[in-house]
């Protein structure tokens, strides 16, 4: 064989091992509790895509190469390191928490609502408009304690400006949805409304109740920093003893210096629960589990939405008897540019949500979302395949 040869076969193979993948996931626990850690954020660098851990702080990702990993959270120590100190195939990697001490409450002048509403309108300029977003979404509902219904998909989400409402542009990719019982389960169907969504987080809608006159009356806000963690401070917003109806209990985390908000959560505690009167009339719903988070990413001076998660149970009383309903939706940006791409006007998706469109699977596409399933969704997700 000639020198020319066997050079390009040396060349080939080391193509070849170069581009393959290795599958590899991570664990994230807590140094103290040994707990999994859920909604960690992990970024590899190399590709720029955006991970988030699930609730059994689990991550899985295919590498190409070395990268560096960047691993963030907003109650933890963060974490940078090379893709190639991953030896095993599952990796546990335990975070130090930076709150496990006591939190000072912070005195302010200004009342911790205009203190919010300040930070809103700034996270609200300061959000990457125009953007692109490469988004994976999921949804599981259930009918009557059953899963009765999933539906995910690949999106690329186009910001178009920074107006009053946030105009976004959908193309869908890949999506699959599917009926997961013999059951009629559409009319009960809730999920993502795509057609407001992004409206609804780039402009910080869920965060309107604290913002009226009247929730300084109904909540007790609070304002905490933690001697570990200069980075953050927290507002707690909770219904005190005067409040009444369903009011949630509200968790913003913020950067103090850059004055962007950089997570909000929400939930119905029970004792609020416990104090709603059952509502009995026809088709009237009686919520007993609701709950809502997103977080937001600030990076290489890009500021966008990385995730977000919502939950709600209720009963909806029926003619005959009452339905049990529940919804649990997951959002991610698995990538992001300020990149702008070219579509064709009938390729935009103008539907409120995936429910009604009709199936397009290229690829396996839900094993590269950057959201692992629990083993709990994995059985759901094993259904599906089965089925198809």
């Amino acid at each position: 064989m000639s020198v020319k040869g066997l050079l390009a076969i040396l060349f080939f193979y080391s193509i070849q091992l170069f581009s393959q993948t290795e599958s590899k996931t991570i664990i994230l626990k807590d140094k103290d509790t040994d707990a999994p850690i859920e909604d960690v954020t992990v970024t590899l660098l190399k590709t720029k895509q955006n991970l988030l851990s699930n609730a059994n702080g689990i991550v899985t990702f295919e590498l190409t190469g070395s990268t560096n990993i960047q691993i963030k959270h907003s109650s933890y120590l963060p974490i940078n390191l090379r893709s190639n100190t991953l030896k095993e195939t599952v990796n546990t990697i335990y975070l130090t928490s930076n709150v496990n001490e006591l939190e000072d409450i912070v005195i302010t002048k200004k009342h911790p609502q205009k203190i919010l509403a300040s930070l809103i309108e700034n996270s609200k300029k300061r959000l990457t408009v125009p953007g692109r977003l490469k988004v994976y979404c999921r949804e599981f509902f259930k009918l009557n304690g059953k899963y009765s219904y999933f539906n995910d998909g690949l999106m690329n989400i186009q910001l178009l400006n920074k107006s009053r409402k946030t105009d976004a542009i959908i193309l869908v990719e890949q999506n699959r949805s599917i009926n997961l019982t013999n059951d009629f389960v559409k009319d009960d169907l809730l999920g993502y409304n795509l057609n407001d969504i992004m409206e609804n987080y780039y402009n910080f809608k869920y965060l309107n109740p604290l913002l009226d006159a009247v929730a300084k009356k109904e909540y007790d806000f609070v304002i905490k920093v933690f001697s570990k963690n200069k980075d953050y401070n927290v507002i707690s917003a909770v219904p005190n003893e005067n409040a009444s109806g369903l009011l949630d209990d509200f968790t913003i985390i913020y950067d103090p210096d850059k004055k962007l908000i950089i997570e909000v959560s929400s939930i119905v505690s029970p004792l609020v629960l416990s104090k709603i009167k059952e509502k009995t009339s026809l088709g009237s719903k009686n919520i007993y589990k609701s709950m809502f988070k997103t977080i937001y990413k600030l990076q290489n001076n890009n500021y966008y939405l990385i995730g977000s998660k919502e939950e709600i149970g209720f009963e909806k009383n029926e003619k005959n008897a009452k339905k049990d309903i529940e919804v649990r939706n997951y959002f991610l940006t698995k990538n992001f540019s300020t990149s702008y791409y070219k579509f064709k006007e009938e390729e935009v998706f103008k539907d409120k949500t995936l429910h009604n469109k009709k199936n397009v699977i290229l690829t396996d596409y839900w094993n590269e979302s950057g959201l692992t399933a629990t083993e709990d969704e994995q059985q759901i997700i094993n259904t599906i395949e089965e089925i198809h």
